[in-house]
């Protein structure tokens, strides 16, 4: 057994997710047992001047250095209090970061350049930080074989939650939605997954409430407020109709696409239709439900026989709710009752990268990615 830390701050900059597991076994036989699941939140005017980053605000290269050195600093930290009361400490930790930028490649023709994708935090901080070897920078080896460089989470989904006669939905909601479908597990089990972004996550959410609420709160706690309005068809028709969403995989977004600026744009657009915040927030959480069931019929081999749900959006009763009544069928439960923390989930994904960086196994899924070839992820920083 191998103890790693997982470490991600993501797209709605909440805070570090930190699981610290013990990790054994390769691929088909990998076993994961989480010890110990934390958020460690940022302290305010270090988020602040995340989001401002992320929202394209200008920055000089000295500050964007202390930004990722303080970044960095912090999730060391998450990593000395979650082994504080597990001892033995972890041999490895694997650190995603905190994403300030993410651009897709650009789909042919004529000419598509590679993606690019920054993640904050840089991993040699870190372990110098905790005297532990750090692998972090992930995404980069995957974009440089021609991949998104995202989703990286669907392998490990593979060799979780794999059901032998189940056709099975991992769907994340995060800042971002991210979808992997695996058919039932067989011989060649792993060439037959796929996945992808599917839009918009809480990130909408999260920013229309700060918007409404003057600063005052963060989330749509269960979704309460998004209850209390009604969902305006006309514009969610609307909505849909980015090309995002008819683009088919391999795709990935982030906060460039989904962002302030688009929020703004569907405030201007609420208004012919006299909107109250309520009635947005209703709208905009149906986006979310609506884009997952319109990726799914789009472009899955065969809808899902089950659907398990992890991220803040498993959290969301509303959402759930939402979503189980736009797909009857499909039985909808979290990652939790597969055997999985839904909260930590991704944390414990980039631990398992780590993991297997770390033993030489590829982290990458070519058919989900994009990428011309399975890669290694992640760069080693030596304790």
């Amino acid at each position: 057994m191998t103890r790693v830390v997982g470490l991600i701050s993501g797209t709605s900059v909440d805070g570090i997710d930190a699981a610290f597991v013990e990790i054994a076994g390769s691929e088909s036989d990998l076993t994961v047992e989480l010890l110990a699941g934390v958020t460690y939140p940022y302290p305010e005017k270090l988020r602040s001047q995340i989001l401002n980053l992320c929202a394209g605000g200008s920055i000089s290269m000295a500050e964007l250095a202390s930004l990722d050195d303080a970044i960095a600093q912090h999730f060391a930290q998450a990593v000395h209090a979650i082994q504080k009361h597990h001892p033995p400490a972890a041999t490895l930790i694997g650190s995603h970061g905190q994403t300030v930028y993410h651009r897709p490649p650009a789909p042919p023709p004529p000419y598509t350049p590679l993606g690019y994708s920054l993640q904050l935090g840089r991993g040699e901080v870190i372990a110098h930080a905790t005297g532990i070897k750090t692998v972090s920078n992930f995404r980069v080896a995957d974009i440089a074989v021609g991949g998104q460089g995202a989703p990286l989470v669907s392998k490990i989904d593979a060799c979780l939650l794999c059901s032998p006669t189940q056709h099975r939905c991992i769907q994340n909601i995060g800042g971002i939605g991210n979808v992997t479908y695996l058919p039932p597990g067989q011989g060649n089990w792993l060439d037959l997954v796929s996945g992808w972004d599917t839009g918009p996550g809480n990130t909408l959410l999260d920013l229309a409430v700060q918007h409404f609420s003057q600063g005052r709160q963060t989330y749509d706690q269960d979704g309460n407020w998004a209850r209390q309005g009604r969902v305006c068809q006309p514009l969610l028709n609307q909505w849909l109709s980015h090309d995002f969403f008819q683009h088919p995989p391999p795709k990935s977004t982030g906060r460039e696409l989904f962002g302030w600026d688009y929020l703004h744009q569907c405030i201007a657009q609420s208004q012919a239709y006299s909107l109250n915040p309520a009635d947005l927030l209703a709208t905009l959480t149906e986006l979310t439900v609506a884009s997952i069931e319109d990726n799914y019929r789009r472009f899955l081999p065969k809808m899902p026989d089950q659907i398990f749900i992890s991220g803040g959006g498993s959290r969301n009763l509303y959402l759930k709710q939402r979503l189980q009544t736009r797909l009857p069928s499909v039985g909808i439960q979290t990652t939790d009752e597969a055997g999985v923390n839904s909260d930590f989930k991704e944390a414990i994904a980039f631990a398992v990268l780590a993991y297997w960086r770390d033993l030489g196994i590829c982290g990458n899924l070519p058919g989900v990615t994009g990428a011309k070839q399975a890669v290694l992820l992640g760069n080693i920083a030596p304790s």
